[in-house]
This record gives C-alpha cells, structure tokens and sequence, in this order.
C-alpha cells in the first residue's frame, strides 16, 4: 500500500464568515497542493473540509499521515467521537445536536477506505507545511466569487448517506 503524508489547514475570515482550506500531499511522486474557498462557513468546517480534499485527491487506497492543527479535527476521529455521533444519529447528547454532520460522514467513509492515522501539530509554531497550509488557506478565504457552502448555508440540506457537497 502506498504511503502519503498529507497536511491541512483550514482558516476562517470571521467565524462564521468567508474561509477557505489549504493541503499539501507528499508522495512518491510531486507534491501536490490544493486550495479553496467559501463565502460563509466556520473554521472547523474548513478543517474537515481540509481533510476531505487531502484524501478524495488520493487516486489509490494508501496509508495515510495527515498532520493537521485542530484538535476538533484530529480528536473527532482518533477518539471516535464522529463515529459515536454518527451512531446516535449525529447526536452529541439526547439534546444537543452534533455540528457538522454532512462532512463527517464523508470523512468517515474516506477513513474507511484509505488507512488514516490522524496527527496534531501545534499551529504556527513553526512546522513549515503547516504554515504553507495556512497560507493558501487564508489566501483562498480572500477571494473573490467564493463558492457557497451548502452544508452551512443550507444545513436542512443534509440527509445520512447523501453527503455531496460541491
């Protein structure tokens, strides 16, 4: 099985307001980098939505590292907290709704495929890829013609097993 390390960041102007993700993927073959933007969201959609696009870019099943700086991100998954909202019908208690449910489910079934070991790393403390991911982050946050995050925008539109976004 092929081996990557991919990180991601993701980055909010406001939160919620325009944000945007950045990735970079290192492989056997060139680095490949990824960014984009949304005109309203939050911070920690934009992390998972980091995530998603490290790993839908993957062409093969691989083991993956994917080094990232949310604890949101990296807990949800490692601890199994996604999996066990996901069990209770994405809910984080009997009365308290889980946040973000239409892209953990897609995380969730590309976690199943590929090999994912979740890693934290402290933001900017000087881990040049992370840095590099926050850069295109906010930079795709500052566009123009930022395309709408349906997820967020239109949250009724979220239904268990229908998890296209864009």
């Amino acid at each position: 099985m092929k081996s990557v390390i991919a990180y991601t960041d993701g980055a909010c102007i406001g939160n919620p307001g325009p944000g945007g993700y950045g990735v970079v993927v290192l492989s056997s073959n060139s680095p490949i980098e990824l960014s984009g933007g949304f005109r309203r969201t939050t911070n920690n959609r934009m992390e998972i939505i980091a995530a998603i696009k490290a790993l839908e870019v993957l062409q093969e099943k691989c083991k993956v590292e994917l080094v990232s700086d949310s604890q949101y991100l990296v807990n949800a998954i490692s601890l199994g907290w996604a999996k066990k909202w996901q069990a209770k019908g994405w809910m984080r208690t009997k009365t308290e709704r889980a946040l973000n449910p239409d892209l953990w489910e897609i995380l969730l079934r590309l976690c199943e495929y590929h090999q994912v070991e979740f890693i934290w790393v402290r933001g900017h403390s000087g881990n040049t890829l992370n840095q590099q991911c926050d850069r295109m982050a906010v930079e795709a946050a500052k566009q123009r013609n930022l395309t709408v995050d349906e997820g967020y925008e239109k949250k009724n539109l979220f239904k268990p097993g229908k998890a296209a976004l864009w």
